[in-house]
């Protein structure tokens, strides 16, 4: 896999970036058949840093209704799968400035 196929986006919320502060950890949305091998090397490569380790889950895909002017709508919300990052002391991803 490429580096843009495992490497989806990373994911920016509060208790993201309170994990960065905190422990170094990162959190990235990566490919369905991403495995944790490859979502290493992808960080290293694109990132230039070290990783000490790889956690993966699923989130599942969700059901959404709305109620609007013309009726409800009903929908569904994919699912995808999500890595946390956790890098070696002392390194550090700026994810703010690119």
């Amino acid at each position: 896999m490429k580096l843009t196929d495992v490497l989806v986006r990373p994911v920016i919320t509060e208790k993201v970036n309170s994990q960065m502060e905190k422990n170094g950890r990162y959190t990235f949305v990566v490919g369905k058949f991403a495995n944790k091998l490859e979502i290493k090397k992808a960080v290293e490569e694109f990132y230039g840093v070290k990783v000490a380790d790889v956690n993966t889950a699923v989130v599942p895909a969700k059901n959404k209704t709305r109620y609007t002017k013309a009726g409800f709508l009903s929908g569904r919300k994919p699912s995808y799968k999500k890595a946390i990052v956790t890098l070696a002391t002392g390194e550090s991803i700026d994810l703010f400035s690119m």
